[in-house]
C-alpha cells in the first residue's frame, strides 16, 4: 500500500508535466515533459536519498566511531525485524533526526550533533525507534519522493513563468496555476505526506521501546531546543522529513494552516494515551 502511494505521487508529478508541457509547447511540448519527468522519477526513486544526505553535510558513521548510536539502532532494527540501516550525523546544533531511502535494504537514519549532546540513551533511542517506524512502513520513500516532487513543481512554475505563452502577454490559464494551482499542490503534497505519518511513527516508536514517556521527553525537549536554535541549509521542501520541523522558531504567515507537522502537544498527548 505505501509502496502504491510513492508510485501515484510518481505517475501524477508525471501528468502534471505532460499537461504543462501541453500547455507550453502544444504536442512536442507534451513529448518533451514527458521525458523530462521520467528522467525525474528515476532520479527521484534512486538518488533523491542522496541528494538530501548530501544537502545536509551529513557524516557516514559505523560502530567504530559512533559506537552508542549504533548499539542503539542495532537494538532497536533486531526488535523490529528490520536490516540495519546506514548511520550518518548531520553536523548541525538543532536536535532532530530523519530516516530516508527506497526500501529496507537501502535506508538511512541520521541524527544532527545537537541531538546527541541534548538527550539522554532513552530519549535517543525513542528518537531511533520514531525513524525506524517511519522505514518500516516506507514512510522514508514517500517523503524523499515528495520532497523531489515538491521541487519539481517550483521548477514547473519557473520553467512556465518564461514560457506560459504567446510572446505579447502570458497566458491566463498559465498564470493562474502558476498562481494558485502551484503552490497549493506542493503544499498539499507535503501536508498529505507528513501528518498522519508523524502520529503513526510516534506509537510504532512507543510500542518498538514500550516507553512512550521517552517519546513524549524528547519531543518536548525537541520542540524547546528547536525554537532557539536554527538548523543550517534547512530546505522547506524537505522539512516534512524530520521528526521536529527544523523551522519551529520561524514566525512563518499562515504558519498554522499549513503545517508539515502536527503540534508537539497533540503528539505528546497522543502518546499519553497509549499509556492505559
Amino acid at each position: 500500500m505505501e509502496q502504491f502511494k510513492t508510485y501515484a505521487l510518481m505517475i501524477g508529478l508525471t501528468l502534471l508535466f505532460i499537461w504543462f508541457g501541453g500547455m507550453i509547447g502544444g504536442r512536442g511540448g507534451m513529448i518533451i515533459a514527458f521525458l523530462i519527468a521520467a528522467g525525474m522519477n528515476f532520479y527521484a526513486y534512486y538518488y533523491s536519498d542522496k541528494q538530501v544526505l548530501k544537502h545536509y553535510h551529513a557524516i557516514p558513521v559505523d560502530q567504530s566511531n559512533a559506537p552508542e548510536l549504533h548499539e542503539i539502532v542495532a537494538r532497536l532494527t533486531q526488535r523490529a525485524g528490520l536490516p540495519m540501516p546506514a548511520l550518518y550525523i548531520i553536523p548541525d546544533q538543532q536536535p532532530n533526526a530523519f530516516a530516508t531511502g527506497r526500501n529496507y535494504e537501502n535506508a538511512a537514519v541520521a541524527v544532527t550533533e545537537g541531538l546527541l549532546n541534548l538527550m539522554n540513551e532513552n530519549e535517543v533511542e525513542a528518537v531511533i525507534a520514531h525513524e525506524l517506524s517511519h522505514i518500516k512502513h516506507y514512510d522514508m520513500l514517500i517523503g524523499t519522493v515528495a520532497a523531489t516532487i515538491a521541487g519539481a513543481i517550483s521548477m514547473l512554475a519557473n520553467f512556465g513563468m518564461f514560457f506560459g505563452g504567446d510572446r505579447d502577454r502570458p497566458n491566463p490559464v498559465v498564470m493562474i496555476a502558476l498562481m494558485i494551482i502551484m503552490p497549493l499542490a506542493a503544499t498539499v503534497i507535503q501536508m498529505t505526506v507528513s501528518r498522519s505519518r508523524e502520529f503513526m511513527a510516534d506509537e510504532g516508536a512507543a510500542r518498538m521501546t514500550g516507553h512512550p514517556e521517552w517519546l513524549q521527553s524528547g519531543l518536548a525537549k525537541l520542540e524547546n531546543y528547536a525554537r532557539g536554535i536554527e538548523m543550517h541549509d534547512a530546505d522547506p521542501q524537505t522539512a516534512h522529513m524530520f521528526i521536529i520541523n527544523p523551522f519551529t522558531g520561524k514566525d512563518f504567515s499562515l504558519q498554522n494552516l499549513f503545517r508539515t507537522h502536527p503540534t508537539t502537544q497533540e503528539r505528546i498527548d497522543r502518546l499519553e494515551q497509549l499509556k492505559y
